[in-house]
């Protein structure tokens, strides 16, 4: 390997400028393919398997215009007055053009929305009042019934009294034979009483008629009192809901696309902005949720550059001059642009988190300048000790150059490991972060030979060419300054040991309270339009407005109209007697009548504990719906997510970490010949993990130092940070380990003693491995300022694991255990040393056959 990074360093500076036009030729192609191509990034994170995301899947399939995503706008009187009806209009106006944007479905006027809620509570309260006057005017009809059939009774009972005493009279007038003029008026009487029987036959077949009528009203009254109380549930589920503040100066708009909104396009987002911002409303302030406005607009902030330019002023006053300062910081730039225009060019063809393109720049450019820096540092060395350009060159590539290649390997492995998670979008983060640390690599390993041949002797200082112009050269192997001088680390290593430990502990402690989930709209920027949407929502509408938990019921099949309306007032009334429901909102049912879907306002926002608990409260009534409605019951929203997000990246943790563990620990068997040293490092590596973890939540969930990192609302950790961070640290652990330790090894094998060599080690490799580490920790602590939210908390790790493992276990505990140790940490079994392939990182065989 060393031979062959000679001969590319070798060959890529003597063909400087073909190397160079070449990468910018790579660089215009992935340019091109980005702007051709388009981007295409997500601020969502799905997680197929997931039961939040089966419940979308199964809405696409089941009820598709409800799958659809939504987003808000914020209407606000700037005065705090109430809207004017001008202002309405407007408002209308503006709604009405964002409708018309392809992919919308449709944009909800909150005043029409909010009126038609007053009218339907209105209507519930005047449907009681007519169903009482109902009942009033079914219950006197009855009366009066009633009151006809005892009359009717008693003229019926008095007519039969009248027909017997007739009948007696007649069959007594037959019987004496009476004449005519007697029996003619009894039998006319007869007449008239069957007439009279006959009129009240009539009148009660009259009266059976008004008593089914009475009984149908009756009955109808009672149905419709039935529906009206279903439905007074509904409303009263959703009594706390409106579209416009009770003060009246500020109105929520609904817009809801016709795709998932991680779906919806960003010109579309934009569109829609454009479309309602077109015709700027005097007096009303318009804010957009999170889904309007996140988003990767730069991939450098102001933060991201002071660190660069911190980066940039270390290295001049490293190396001496701005050419060579200069250096690694263009390769670094170079790399980052090719990795991060490729990326953002695949995004169209693989689904990518916002943050992706991001943590390659971060990463890529981090790394971008060490790696140039160790090739560049060695380099000027040789030329000190008097090597030729080109020759000082090709060794500096199979030297420095092969430590590079395993350095940015091991980063390489750990960042593809996360495809091991069997998390998508994570396994896409740690590809396309390799592939940045690979394009750092290479240009390393090429680009920076080129610079540097085209440079010559011009990367020296004028001081060191005029010394060199002299004849006078510098000793290459030259021992450190006072070498036999102990180390700190050498003199008092058990004091070094307990007070590394100490703070590294004391640094993890705030881990074990350390609560997962995704950010909010209250963790971006103050001055942003999402932050700011936020606030007035809460204010307005409480922190639950922002993100609605989204319940699922699933029928086997359809039902009666009127068993719809139980049914969804069943379910509605059991989630609203839940803890923490300030409303239940019924959403609708799917064209087949076997899919209900309930938007549960929480009285919390989207990202607290207690919403969370909610989820899990909602989901504890699966067997409740399955026994009162034969129904299933899913849940989705951010919460949901949040969840199951947090539930499946901690299940693949520990497969991780294992992963990450024993690779560390096969890799510096393989470099370092020792069994010790390895575990002691690894062990050390996880010290700085869990520190990294606890100064992450001391400040990002707990709010310290909040307004250093803009930490204004505190809330949880993002769910996916802690396994990228492992991934990305331990690769720059390995970084510093080898770096450091193989100098130590080195003077070991040589036959210095264990503590002379952990003397000589540090102090040949310290400044560099000192100044790469400064650098790590400027670039990282830039975007610890980002304008991204999610992006911040990664920033700060990361330079804070840079700080506590560079500077804590790997120049002070790692080296003080090793001398506590002795010769014991480089023992290794005989037969195991034999088995492993020699690994020159360090290129020695090389240097001894080119140099002596």
């Amino acid at each position: 390997m060393a031979k062959l990074l000679y001969r590319l360093g070798f060959g890529s500076a003597k063909r400087a400028w073909l190397v160079i036009i070449s990468w910018i030729m790579i660089l215009g192609i992935t340019v091109g393919a980005m702007v051709l191509g388009g981007s295409k990034l997500s601020e969502t994170i799905t997680i197929d398997g997931i039961a939040s995301q089966k419940v979308i899947d199964q809405l696409k399939a089941s009820f598709a215009a409800a799958s659809g995503g939504s987003a808000q706008v914020v209407f606000h009187s700037i005065d705090g007055s109430k809207f004017s009806a001008e202002q309405q209009t407007a408002i209308a106006a503006s709604l009405d053009r964002a409708a018309k944007v392809s992919g919308v479905e449709k944009a909800l006027n909150p005043f029409t929305t909010n009126a038609e809620l007053v009218q339907q509570r209105q209507d519930a309260v005047d449907g009681i009042k007519k169903l009482d006057d109902a009942r009033a005017q079914i219950d006197s009809g009855q009366t009066a019934l009633d009151e006809g059939k005892v009359k009717l009774e008693a003229a019926f009972a008095d007519l039969t009294k009248k027909s017997n005493e007739l009948e007696v009279g007649i069959a007594q007038a037959i019987e004496a034979k009476a004449p005519a003029s007697v029996l003619d008026p009894l039998l006319a009487n007869r007449a008239q009483i069957a007439a009279g029987f006959a009129q009240i036959k009539k009148q009660q077949a009259e009266l059976v008629v008004q008593q089914k009528k009475l009984d149908d009203g009756r009955a109808t009254i009672e149905t419709n009192a039935a529906k009206l109380k279903y439905g007074n549930e509904l409303l009263a589920t959703s009594a706390n809901f409106g579209t416009v503040s009770r003060d009246q100066a500020t109105a929520l708009a609904i817009i809801h696309f016709s795709l998932p909104i991680n779906q919806v396009t960003k010109s579309t987002l934009a569109e829609v902005t454009s479309a309602i911002s077109s015709s700027p409303i005097s007096g009303v302030q318009i804010e957009y949720s999170k889904e309007f406005t996140s988003g990767v607009s730069d991939l450098l902030g102001v933060g991201e550059i002071v660190g660069l330019v911190i980066a940039a002023i270390v290295l001049f006053l490293m190396l001496g001059t701005f050419v060579s300062a200069g250096l690694p910081v263009l390769a670094a730039i170079l790399g980052v642009g090719v990795a991060a225009t490729a990326t953002m060019a695949l995004s169209r063809v693989f689904e990518m988190n916002s943050t992706t393109p991001v943590l390659g720049v971060m990463l890529g450019l981090a790394v971008g300048i060490d790696y140039s820096l160790f090739i560049l540092n060695r380099h000027i060395r040789q030329l000190k000790s008097g090597v030729p350009v080109l020759e000082s060159i090709g060794l500096a590539s199979g030297t420095s150059g092969n430590a590079v290649v395993f350095a940015g390997l091991t980063v390489v492995i750990a960042l593809s490991a996360l495809n091991l998670t069997g998390i998508a979008f994570l396994g896409i983060m740690g590809t396309m972060g390799a592939l940045g640390i690979i394009a750092s690599v290479l240009v390393a390993l090429t680009f920076t030979p080129a610079i540097l041949g085209l440079l010559g002797l011009r990367v020296l200082s004028k001081k060191n060419r005029a010394i060199l112009a002299s004849g006078q050269t510098v000793e290459l192997e030259k021992k450190p300054k006072a070498e036999k001088k102990s180390l700190l680390v050498t003199r008092q290593p058990w004091l070094i040991v307990l007070a590394s430990i100490a703070v590294l502990v004391v640094a993890a402690l705030p881990s074990a309270s350390m609560r997962l989930g995704l950010p909010d709209g209250s963790s971006e920027p103050v001055d942003s339009s999402q932050y700011k949407a936020y606030k007035l929502t809460t204010a307005a509408f409480g922190e639950g407005a922002n993100g609605a938990v989204i319940a699922v019921a699933k029928l086997p099949k359809a039902l009666s109209s009127y068993g719809e309306l139980k049914t969804q007032a069943g379910m509605a009334k059991m989630l609203f007697e839940l803890k923490n429901v300030d409303s239940v909102l019924p959403g609708g049912i799917s064209k087949d009548g076997t899919t209900y879907i309930f938007q549960v306002v929480p009285t919390t926002g989207p990202a607290s504990l207690e919403t969370q608990n909610l989820v899990y409260d909602i989901r504890d009534l699966a067997s409740k719906f399955e026994t009162n409605f034969k129904s299933t019951l899913g849940v989705t929203g951010l919460s949901a997510t949040n969840i199951d997000v947090s539930k499946k990246l901690a299940d693949a943790l520990p497969i991780y970490l294992g992963t990450v563990l024993g690779l560390s620990m096969l890799l510096m068997m393989l470099v370092f010949r020792s069994i010790l040293v390895p575990i002691l490092a690894s062990a050390g590596f996880l010290l700085t993990v869990f520190a990294v973890f606890g100064s992450i939540t001391a400040v990002f969930q707990w709010g310290w130092l909040g307004s250093v990192f803009g930490v204004h609302d505190p809330g949880p950790i993002l769910s996916f940070l802690p396994t990228i961070m492992i991934g990305i640290l331990f690769g720059l652990a390995m970084d510093y380990q080898l770096f450091l330790t193989s100098g130590i090894r080195e003077a070991f094998v040589h036959g210095k003693s264990a503590r002379d060599s952990i003397n000589y080690g540090i102090r040949l490799s310290r400044s560099v491995v000192v100044a790469a580490a400064i650098i790590m920790v400027s670039v990282f602590g830039g975007f610890a300022f980002s304008h991204l939210a999610m992006i911040r908390p990664m920033g700060f790790g990361l330079a804070a694991g840079v700080l506590f493992d560079a500077f804590i276990v790997r120049l002070l505990l790692v080296p003080s255990i090793m001398t506590i140790l002795g010769k014991a940490a480089w023992w290794m079994p005989k037969w195991l040393d034999k088995i492993l392939p020699d690994v020159d990182v360090e290129g020695a065989a090389l240097e001894r056959n080119r140099l002596h």
